[in-house]
């Protein structure tokens, strides 16, 4: 049956399906973020009740800007055991949920299954909820991804929508807990690659979902900062030689702690082995907050805070220089990663150092939080946005130069071992063939008109059963003299016949829409013969 609305009105909602997609999961994201929310506030409070202490936390999460009670003994004795579970639910091939992300985008969609990803959530929760150096945006992230999965659920995604939209999702989970959702959208975009490069497919859907989380997770919360920054100007001239001192000596720790991640062997991180070393850095944690300084329980967002308020002196270079060592330390357990547990590695030691140079805490504490967040994760543009989006818009030049500056010094390594270098070694833009792989392209000297299927049977068999009529088949065809120089967009195809694969330069390319065609390209259908036969009669029409 015919649709009763006019064409251009159809074309108009088949081109905005992404766009009410990243709109949809985003409202979904969002309301599954005030649940975690709540659910994170109640470990908090079960987590300080059991070691006794409560770390100070950030105004935009509902915390407060002091610490509460000494941490007890025998109450930090529970982290080893929680450490040892964290290792053993987060399995060494998958990583921490940012890990997970990048990872399976490069594999082409191929993500861990719901019961891996299940047991990294429940690892994130107990980790974070007991004070181990788990970042709080650790599940949220995760539950960006699982949030796609739901939409899953209730409409049909193609490969491309499904690898878009996890990514849209994770960025609205990490817009709504980074209280930055254009920040967070260009994270994702910009943290798949190691060198500076973009995704740029996929930036829109996520500003879209990021955007949208954020409006339903702030309308339960409120709208305020993560961090609350009185109102900067911009950095004076006379500091900025400080300014610099303290963004190449963030930069310096934190490719220092990239080098210090690989002194740890990997034998001693997988197999039977990994809930050991995990209850070994559940057990320092511990030592050092009882014999040290309770500072390092926790991601250190709370602590950057009152960097950002003036209230740390040069201390903070030993709280930040014990985060630095369990960071490098636990790297390999997954413990470290994402964007708060960098944030306040970085933020400390920007104060501390701020403190001994004696310039505004508020900038040297931010500067201290781009320079490290840039070198761990490859995110020079995030960085220096997240920091606009904490301190403000007068931030801007010196956030812009001290990423730059820190993103040419440190080189392509970083936390995130899926990564790719460039967007030319993903697997995702490799042209890697679309089909599955016992269907393989052989060249041919003059390609056939009509088509004929690609598993056309041998004439030997051709005595045996027809194939159904419902069976869909795979065809290939030159491109119609029509047909030369349009986008696949505008193709008008009989229903029951898709486009899904097109041979150029003797390798399969995905259909993107974009795409406009040529002579020397070959399209590859996916049809009933039936149907098939009728695009074929319809291409023979005169004109």
């Amino acid at each position: 049956m015919r649709s009763p609305l006019p064409r251009a009105v159809l074309t108009r909602l088949e081109t905005g399906r992404l766009v009410v997609l990243s709109v949809l999961l985003g409202a979904l994201v969002g309301g599954l973020c005030i649940l975690l929310r709540l659910g994170l506030d109640l470990l908090l409070e079960l987590g300080a009740q059991v070691t006794g202490y409560s770390p100070p936390g950030t105004p935009g999460e509902g915390g407060l800007l002091m610490a509460f009670g000494t941490a007890l003994p025998w109450g930090l004795l529970a982290l080893p055991v929680v450490g040892a579970a964290y290792a053993w639910l987060v399995p060494r091939e998958a990583g921490d949920p940012l890990a997970q992300l990048v990872g399976g985008y490069h594999a082409r969609g191929q993500w861990p299954g719901m019961a891996v990803q299940g047991r990294t959530l429940a690892a994130t929760l107990l980790g974070y909820g007991s004070g181990l150096l788990v970042g709080r945006d650790a599940p949220f992230t995760l539950v960006g991804q699982l949030g796609t999965r739901l939409l899953r659920q209730a409409t049909r995604l193609d490969a491309v929508e499904s690898r878009t939209l996890t990514l849209a999702g994770a960025a609205a989970g990490l817009g709504a807990v980074l209280h930055a959702p254009l920040a967070a959208a260009v994270l994702i975009a910009e943290v798949l690659y190691r060198r500076f490069e973009f995704e740029f497919e996929v930036l829109m859907p996520c500003v879209l979902a990021a955007v949208t989380g954020y409006a339903v997770y702030g309308a339960a919360f409120g709208f305020m900062p993560l961090f609350s920054v009185e109102a900067l100007p911009v950095p004076a001239l006379a500091q900025a030689p400080a300014f610099l001192g303290v963004a190449l000596a963030v930069t310096l720790a934190g490719w220092a702690s990239l080098l210090a991640c690989r002194v740890i062997p990997e034998t001693w991180t997988s197999g039977s082995w990994r809930p050991v070393a995990g209850g070994a850095f559940g057990l320092l944690t511990a030592a050092l907050a009882v014999w040290s300084t309770p500072a390092v329980l926790g991601d250190g967002s709370g602590w950057v805070q009152l960097g950002l308020s003036g209230f740390l002196g040069p201390e903070a270079l030993g709280a930040g220089a014990w985060r630095w060592l369990l960071l490098a330390l636990g790297a390999r357990l997954a413990f470290g990663g994402g964007v708060l547990p960098s944030v306040g590695v970085g933020g400390l030691l920007g104060a501390g150092l701020g403190a001994l140079l004696g310039v505004d805490p508020t900038v040297a504490t931010l500067i201290g939080a781009v320079a490290f967040l840039t070198v761990t994760l490859n995110a020079p543009v995030a960085a220096a946005l997240l920091a606009v989006a904490w301190g403000g818009d007068a931030l801007l030049p010196a956030a812009l130069l001290t990423a730059g500056l820190a993103h040419v010094l440190s080189g392509e390594s970083g936390l995130l071992p899926g990564q790719a270098r460039s967007r030319a070694a993903s697997a995702v833009h490799a042209g890697v063939p679309l089909l599955p792989d016992g269907v393989r392209f052989v060249p041919r000297r003059a390609p056939a008109v009509p088509a004929t299927p690609l598993h056309a049977p041998s004439p030997a068999e051709e005595g045996g059963p027809a194939p159904l009529a419902s069976e869909q088949e795979l065809y290939r065809r030159a491109v119609p003299p029509g047909w030369l120089g349009a986008r696949l967009s505008v193709l008008a195809l009989p229903p029951g016949v898709e486009v899904v694969g097109i041979v150029r330069d003797g390798a399969v390319r995905l259909p993107r829409p974009e795409l406009r065609l040529t002579a020397d390209d070959e399209l590859v259908f996916l049809a009933r013969p039936d149907a098939y036969a009728a695009l074929e009669g319809v291409l023979r029409l005169p004109g």
